[in-house]
């Protein structure tokens, strides 16, 4: 198995953080009852009327003084210190109120907000959840859910409520996209394609969203569709980060390496620092049986960043080579460690070992090779076998 690299570069890069941050800011506190708010004094509701929210607090907390079982008094408080940005504050007074009565229409919707708005997004799901069985908050509820599974990074569970809550604003190209990214980021490809297409249908040069469907694509198996996306996505702005290096690493994928090369120079011009574009260009080096300029590009990009897998593996098989034995292993064991799973690290630290006299840790290095080769086996004969039907009973 091959990881993907690009899952982290465009991804990473498009989140819409300030799309979250836009509609936290936009979205105002709900009011309580109205009927509720005339039981308490007339006063303080005036002063939230005319927008002094200050003096509307200190007000409501005298009134929780008199009367510490005002449930409504200590929301109506944690409402205006809300208002206030104090949202700390604003918690404490909406747990008072919960303690009181949970059933207070609004309060966990509050509640909610008040976690949201200050990123603690998986404080803010057990409220916007409880807020849902209330018919009047139900569609303002789930979209902050989902957002705040989004912001929580349980993709898997976004997905769901933004799901929902995009067939209500359809042309919401902002929420579309969030939900988009939260398909890819769950693994859930035909979701994440038929968005990204959606949203290039309303905005055909947007490079970000022609990245993100080649994701998508390349998570469905598409390989040579995502690398027309990638390509779409550098013609209509060739400067966008890692969209060559994603290009590059596609085409890698695929073994057209004089295309990767060409892709990743691309990416190390728009970005000298690139490490992995350094990275991929020197193992297509090596494969093409350039050893010297394949480690001068490798140990370009060790000295950028050591947890690059590709650089650390290539170096250890060149230091096998050159019979550097000692600088082999420190490579090699960088990039076992980078990911275990691998059997190629696995087959390489074994031929060292023989290269170094040490047939014992060199048969334990291939045992590990036909593990994990007997894993995977197992794992597609189990997903065969998912699909297959079970025997009919046989007749007596």
């Amino acid at each position: 198995m091959i990881l993907n690299p690009i899952q982290t570069t465009a991804t990473a890069r498009a989140i819409p953080w300030s799309f979250i941050l836009g509609i936290a800011l936009a979205i105002s506190c709900f009011p309580f009852p109205s009927g509720a708010q005339t039981v308490l004094p007339a006063d303080a509701i005036a002063m939230e009327q005319q927008g002094k929210f200050a003096e509307a607090a200190d007000a409501w907390r005298n009134v929780t003084t008199q009367n510490p079982k005002d449930a409504v008094a200590f929301a109506v408080m944690g409402l205006d210190l809300a208002r206030l940005e104090k949202y700390n504050d604003a918690i404490q007074a909406y747990k008072k109120a919960a303690a009181l009565n949970p059933e207070l229409p609004g309060l966990s919707l509050n509640w909610g907000l008040a976690e949201f708005k200050q990123g603690r997004f998986a404080a803010a799901i057990p409220q916007f959840k409880s807020a849902m069985t209330t018919e009047a908050y139900k569609s303002q509820a789930r979209l902050l859910l989902g957002m705040s599974y989004y912001g929580a990074q349980q993709f898997a569970e976004a997905t769901k409520y933004l799901g929902e809550a995009a067939k209500s604003e359809p042309d919401n190209l902002d929420l579309r996209q969030m939900l988009a990214q939260s398909c890819l980021n769950a693994k859930q490809f035909p979701c994440a394609a038929d968005e990204f297409r959606f949203i290039l249908q309303k905005n055909p040069d947007s490079a970000a969203a022609h990245m993100l469907l080649g994701e998508a694509l390349d998570g469905l198996s598409r390989t040579p569709e995502a690398i027309a996306e990638f390509q779409a996505a550098a013609k209509a702005d060739p400067q966008t980060p890692n969209v060559y290096f994603g290009l590059g690493y596609l085409n890698w994928k695929m073994r057209q390496h004089d295309d990767a090369a060409k892709a990743f120079e691309s990416a190390i011009k728009n970005d000298p620092g690139n490490a992995q574009a350094l990275a991929y260009l020197g193992d297509i080096e090596l494969k093409r049986d350039h050893p010297e300029k394949a480690l001068e590009l490798l140990q370009q990009s060790a000295k950028l960043s050591n947890d690059i897998r590709i650089a650390e593996l290539d170096l250890g098989v060149i230091h096998t080579q050159r019979k550097q034995y000692n600088e082999a292993l420190v490579a090699l064991k960088r990039a076992e460690k980078l990911d275990p799973a691998q059997p190629d690290v696995h087959f390489r630290l074994g031929r060292l070992y023989q290269a170094m006299g040490k047939p014992d840790a060199a048969e334990q290095e291939f045992a590990k090779v036909r593990e994990l080769h007997q894993k995977d086996e197992d794992d597609v004969a189990r997903r065969m076998s998912a699909h297959t039907p079970p025997p009919k009973p046989t007749q007596p």
